[in-house]
């Protein structure tokens, strides 16, 4: 089976897991946190080299302000438990996302996970916080401008490879495979210069239920896409005829 070396998760459904059992929001928020401790685990004997999730974009601020409140807190709690066992499992922590205005203990800690697995290789764990993907391209335009400004490059010799180069994501393969839990069919500023040529697999199960057999689910949907970028399928270039 083709296994995508990066594969992309938007974590969606915690709010509704929570409501349809009565539960608050809150709940359903740790509930997620224990789906992205098992994806973690399941990624690399599954062959994924590269996990990137949308933990908290940059939208999410406008919720009101107790739950934004648990969600910090959870981040917090997350680093602070889970980021020695990441580190003993050879897990690398990138972090993608403005992280201008954060508060300082948010910033320290998302320093602190990145240094410490800097050179941990069994699996690239990217968690997008506060993180649009509108927002990236916006701060790479205006990074490259300025750099055209002070005559450090021509901007006219700007490329995708060049801009690519300036956004949070430097250094990270494209996505060949979103994931979107919850039924949901749509991107939500998630990745969207990275997943040009993603496939895209919506599940209806909420994120909190989320489990190794739907990670596996998704890879073996990937693996019976014929991903083409944009060309033509080889039966198709053997018939087209020949010119002249």
């Amino acid at each position: 089976m083709a296994t995508p070396a990066h594969v992309a998760i938007i974590m969606d459904g915690n709010g509704r897991w929570a409501k349809a059992r009565g539960l608050p929001r809150l709940a359903g928020h740790r509930a997620g946190v224990e789906a992205l401790r098992k994806a973690v685990r399941a990624a690399p004997g599954l062959g994924i080299s590269f996990l990137t999730v949308y933990a908290f974009s940059s939208e999410n601020w406008s919720r009101p302000k107790s739950e934004v409140s648990d969600l910090m807190g959870l981040l917090k709690l997350f680093i602070r438990r889970d980021l020695a066992e990441l580190h003993q499992s050879g897990v690398r922590v990138r972090i993608i996302g403005d992280r201008a205005g954060l508060q300082a203990d948010i910033r320290g800690l998302l320093e602190e996970a990145e240094s410490l697995t800097l050179r941990n290789t069994s699996l690239t764990l990217v968690i997008a916080f506060n993180y649009g993907g509108r927002d990236e391209i916006v701060r790479a335009a205006r990074k490259l401008a300025q750099a055209a400004a002070r005559g450090e490059i021509d901007s006219e010799a700007i490329t995708a490879e060049s801009f690519a180069g300036a956004l949070d994501t430097q250094g990270i393969p494209d996505p060949e495979l979103v994931i979107r839990t919850s039924g949901e069919l749509r991107l939500s500023n998630f990745l969207l210069w990275q997943a040009a040529y993603s496939e895209l697999v919506f599940l209806p199960c909420y994120w909190p239920d989320f489990s190794r057999e739907n990670l596996v689910e998704a890879l073996r949907e990937f693996a019976g896409r014929e991903r083409r970028f944009g060309g033509l399928e080889p039966r198709d270039v053997a018939s087209r005829p020949a010119a002249g």
